[in-house]
């Protein structure tokens, strides 16, 4: 079972910020930013636990970041992109800016 997603309104830019501060978080967004729906499994880097990906998929969707769906025994992952943009306008444009920039 999947708590629920907070609403468009009850987005704050702390817990979006604090959200993508990690930069296991952030290649997550990276991943999904396309508009893919990927399995947590698909998301998961093989040296990272399971526990702790639990971790980082709460702090992502507890912000708004992502929405998380189960299909049968996975959960699937996809980016708040419009939501995200709405609430904070060029956000996300600038953080994968700067994320290839990096590359």
């Amino acid at each position: 079972m999947i708590a629920n997603h907070p609403e468009r309104e009850q987005f704050r830019l702390e817990n979006v910020l604090f959200a993508l501060g990690n930069p296991l978080r952030l290649a997550i967004i990276r991943r999904l930013a396309d508009g893919s729906e990927l399995s947590c499994n698909a998301l998961r880097p093989q040296d990272v636990a399971k526990s702790t990906m639990t971790h980082h998929w709460r702090v992502l969707r507890d912000s708004g970041v992502v929405w998380q769906r189960p299909q049968g025994r996975e959960n699937m992952i996809s980016l708040r992109r419009e939501d995200l943009d709405i609430c904070f306008p060029g956000l996300l444009d600038t953080l994968l800016q700067v994320m290839q920039r990096e590359e």
